[in-house]
């Protein structure tokens, strides 16, 4: 009897247990109360658990670690003290680690997935600068839902994207990774990748939840070199660098990344300004907030925590939630709290955040979701994910030059030389931070043009770009000695109508820690250029590239150039039918192209010195001595097979009251021979303020599409949004005053009028 009796004594504590801990997967309940009825449940251990991120660390699907670090993050795992896993991709694999947290725990709080979705998942789309350069949001968006089907049907449920970062810094390697150097811009990116990312519904099969990164300033560090110090004025930060993070939270991304870097004196990832007042208390941020891979503990190495107990404190007060690899919350986070160092509502906080993204995912409802084997198959590398990556991919290229109209290419009765290693490279279109992809997946430019059987085709390397192997993580080596392909390459293009050149970057020379000190063509593709000019000045300079490159010598000589980028898995085939003319080249320019390394930085959104220019004649006046102080192309350039006439720029009346909203009109007219589409760009300069502003800021854009002979009237309204800047208080300030509005195809080429708010 007392046997049973202790039996049934245990089965009824079990069973109450039981009861008590999943009163949180009552779906009735609104998430806040399911998220306090869980955490009513949690020991301090798991509170902690739940802010730490471990990267992938065996292979699930064998058995279990018996030693080491991997034995101890397993230990965890099975613990419930690990709150997400990073690098764990496939259903089979996601599955396995999902199980463990959820059936083997105490609590089975689920896992969540992330992984760097950055521009695509197995079928990638151009590398996010590239995107930039379409100007077409709709495009974007879907781009990023296509990226989110495909990495949602591996298991997947977060990226580690957008990176909203501004940069005027084209060494920067990242520059591949944003929107360019306008916040404006960047801010309608933003809002694009995110919306594309999270789609109407968080809890869908097909949405994965964003991360607005990194935060923040990271595309200032200094002098390019990457993981450096950043230290600019509270002007700069809140008017240039912190709009496209507002824009990307308005947009409701659930979760930010820290910055590597230091922000005038204070590292991003323990700087409570930043995490605190701006993002979760002005901003009022309901997501969470996770570390850059061991930024926590990198913090010692900034010198600004003396261990990793304090840099587990500092990081944790300043509102960062979750620790990405760097192990100090889950060993030094619970002694905080117990010696009164850290209080626990400091804990609660980041834990509450992290579980409410998790409901909002729809975890708890379903751990395992994400893993249909059956939907992996059938949306990894479809057809429909391939036709939407051309369609970005033709929309991201812009043509900078089009002397003589070498382009489009006739379809026949051509004989074309196609030179360059790059374009007959698999690889490299792919551009940097596409870790899920295979290699020798892209469409190579000699296999698009090939599409195109009329013409005839002979190709020739010439040079290569790189030797040695390229991966994500090892160091690339130049090769800039190899000439044997020269001699094949020059009498190809001897004998051709047209050359095309296909030269530039290869894709893992941009990207994290792929800072340059030189723009210029890496190792001997310069000298292949101009060799082959000597015999063909026929050249169609076709550029793959991460970063804007100073490329005065072909800008020069070269009669067409197209800016190509790194376009993804179909590359090769938006190259082709561009050059062909099937499709008529939109891009724009989200980012100004220097005529050397020496102007870097260099930005149109600048500020006008006391002597902008010469008007005594003599050298007391800003300005370089030995080469032009604009861009080589600046921001917002772009040509087309068509041409474009701006006329008739007016305003609805010539003062405004403040909060008054001003209207601006435009006639733009398709006087070419071919159908086209044109970024009609709207700028402005506030001429006196409080604080100085910009010579020109972008405050709108239309993407317009004109048919042959067509015109239209393009339309904008400017509010006191569009009006106004912050001062150094993060003030915002919209004050009367002169205000110059400029509209037209670019930066530079724009008709001019006025008004004064009162």
């Amino acid at each position: 009897m007392k046997k049973n009796l202790t039996f049934c004594i245990i089965l009824l504590s079990t069973a109450i247990f039981n009861s008590q801990t999943r009163l949180h997967l009552d779906k009735k309940k609104t998430t806040e109360e399911r998220i306090t009825l869980l955490m009513d449940q949690m020991t301090l251990e798991e509170k902690i658990g739940q802010m730490n991120q471990y990267n992938g660390f065996w292979e699930v699907t064998g058995p279990a670690p018996k030693a080491g670090s991997s034995k101890l993050k397993y230990d965890h795992l099975s613990k419930g003290w690990v709150g997400s896993l990073l690098n764990v991709r496939g259903v089979k694999q996601v599955r396995e680690v999902q199980k463990i947290a959820v059936e083997k725990t105490r609590l089975g709080i689920p896992l969540i997935i992330g992984f760097d979705v950055i521009h695509g998942y197995k079928t990638l789309s151009p590398i996010p600068l590239a995107e930039a350069a379409s100007w077409d949001m709709d495009a974007i968006k879907k781009s990023a839902a296509i990226a989110a089907s495909e990495a949602s049907a591996a298991g997947i449920n977060w990226t580690f994207a957008p990176n909203v970062d501004v940069t005027h810094d084209a060494r920067w390697g990242r520059v591949m990774e944003g929107a360019g150097e306008d916040p404006f811009l960047g801010s309608k990116v933003a809002i694009a990748r995110v919306k594309g990312f999270q789609g109407d519904d968080l809890s869908a099969v097909n949405t994965i939840a964003a991360c607005a990164k990194h935060f923040a300033g990271y595309g200032f560090v200094e002098s390019g070199k990457e993981y450096n110090i950043v230290d600019m004025s509270n002007s700069k930060l809140y008017n240039m660098v912190l709009p496209p993070f507002k824009a990307a939270n308005d947009a409701g991304a659930r979760t930010f990344m820290n910055a590597f870097n230091t922000l005038n004196g204070t590292p991003a990832t323990g700087n409570k300004f930043l995490l605190r007042d701006i993002l979760k208390i002005k901003w009022n941020f309901k997501g969470f907030v996770v570390s850059d891979w061991a930024s926590i503990i990198e913090m010692i190495a900034h010198g600004y925590a003396k261990d990793g107990s304090e840099a587990a404190e500092r990081a944790a007060i300043a509102g960062s939630d979750m620790d990405m690899e760097s192990y100090l919350y889950v060993q030094e986070l619970a002694k905080l709290v117990n010696d009164k160092k850290v209080d626990a509502s400091v804990i609660n906080d980041a834990v509450r955040r992290i579980l409410r993204v998790k409901f909002e995912l729809g975890l708890f409802d379903d751990p395992y979701k994400y893993c249909d084997e059956k939907r992996e198959k059938e949306v990894s590398g479809s057809k429909s994910n391939n036709d939407g990556v051309l369609d970005m991919a033709k929309k991201s290229i812009v043509l900078l030059k089009n002397q003589n109209n070498l382009l489009p290419l006739k379809k026949s009765g051509q004989k074309i030389a196609l030179i360059g290693a790059l374009a007959n490279d698999k690889t490299s279109p792919l551009g940097s931070w596409r870790i899920a992809a295979d290699d020798n997946t892209a469409v190579s430019v000699l296999e698009g043009m090939q599409q195109y059987k009329t013409n005839s085709l002979i190709y020739a390397k010439g040079t290569d770009v790189t030797i040695g192997k390229t991966t994500f993580t090892k160091e690339l080596e130049f090769n800039t000695t190899d000439k044997s392909g020269f001699e094949e390459a020059i009498n190809t293009a001897k004998n051709a109508d047209v050359v095309i050149m296909v030269l530039g970057e290869h894709g893992f020379q941009s990207g994290e820690g792929r800072s340059r000190t030189s723009l210029d063509l890496p190792g001997n593709q310069q000298e292949l250029l101009e060799e082959v000019y000597k015999v063909n000045k026929n050249i169609v300079l076709v550029l793959n590239n991460g970063r804007p490159l100073a490329i005065q010598w072909a800008n020069d000589h070269i009669p067409t150039i197209v800016e190509a980028w790194q376009l993804g898995t179909q590359s090769g085939n938006a190259i082709a039918q561009v050059l062909y003319g099937d499709y008529n080249p939109s891009g724009k320019l989200p980012i100004s192209f220097p005529r050397n390394v020496g102007q870097v930085p260099i930005y149109y959104n600048n500020f006008s010195t006391g002597r902008p220019t010469n008007v005594d004649n003599n050298v007391f006046w800003s300005h370089y001595s030995d080469v032009d102080k604009t861009p080589l192309y600046p921001f917002g350039h772009g040509l087309s097979y068509t041409k474009f006439d701006y006329k008739d720029l007016k305003l609805n009346k010539n003062s405004f009251q403040v909060g008054e909203p001003v209207k601006v009109s435009v006639s733009i007219k398709n006087s070419g021979n071919y159908d086209g589409k044109e970024v009609v760009q709207l700028y402005i300069r506030d001429v006196s303020g409080t604080l100085v502003r910009p010579v020109k800021e972008l405050k709108g854009f239309e993407l317009v599409d004109l048919k042959k002979g067509e015109q239209k009237i393009i339309n904008f309204i400017l509010t006191k949004e569009e009006l106004g800047y912050f001062d150094n208080e993060g003030n915002y300030l919209v004050e009367p005053g002169i205000f110059k509005i400029f509209v037209g195809t670019n930066s530079d080429q724009v008709l001019e009028t006025e008004f004064e708010l009162k």
